[in-house]
């Protein structure tokens, strides 16, 4: 996993350095122009993001030992099917089940869907569900911040408070990743 994670990172690491580089040469007026498309296809580079944002998701669910944490992938697939933030989703179910901890046995059900009634058969289809609920119920709607959709979600009135507080935790995870992959040094 840690290889994974450092192979990933200097991925990145060479991708954001490559890019930086080949602008630097278009304003410097180099006779032979360079595009990072010749060696890094677009596809590739939203698959790294996607992969960072799974290991950041996974890490923070390690962190609280959720029984979600090897479903961050479908975390992933979800944000990006319904076009959500990709850690909204898990910030709410660290808020409402702290992170699939405390749910009805077998209930899968880490977000209070349904004031917590709802049964899944699988975290990923709890995941999905509640993700496509989310886009259809809330952000079709015009509920497109936090702050919108809490007092709909919830009758609390600071959900939205600390669901944003578990937003932060992925962030600050996120930006720790991208501290590391600053240190690590490449010799072509």
């Amino acid at each position: 996993m840690k290889k994974l994670i450092t192979l990933i990172l200097i991925s990145l690491f060479f991708f954001l350095s490559a890019t930086s580089s080949v602008s630097a040469e278009v304003f410097a007026g180099a006779s032979a122009l360079l595009t990072h498309n010749s060696f890094i296809k677009s596809d590739d580079i939203e698959q790294l993001r996607q992969k960072n944002i799974e290991i950041v998701i996974e890490n923070v669910l390690n962190r609280y030992d959720s029984p979600m944490a090897k479903d961050a992938q479908a975390f992933v697939k979800t944000c990006v099917k319904y076009k959500i933030d990709c850690y909204l989703l898990p910030s709410i179910a660290g808020l409402e089940s702290t992170f699939g901890r405390f749910v009805w046995p077998n209930s899968h059900n880490a977000f209070g869907w349904a004031r917590g009634y709802m049964m899944f058969d699988s975290w990923a289809q709890g995941i999905d569900t509640v993700g496509a609920g989310l886009r259809k119920g809330y952000l079709n709607k015009g509920a497109l911040t936090v702050e919108d959709i809490g007092p709909i979600y919830s009758e609390s009135p600071t959900w939205a408070v600390r669901v944003n507080y578990f937003i932060r935790q992925f962030e600050k995870e996120e930006a720790k990743m991208l501290l590391l992959s600053d240190q690590i040094t490449v010799q072509l």
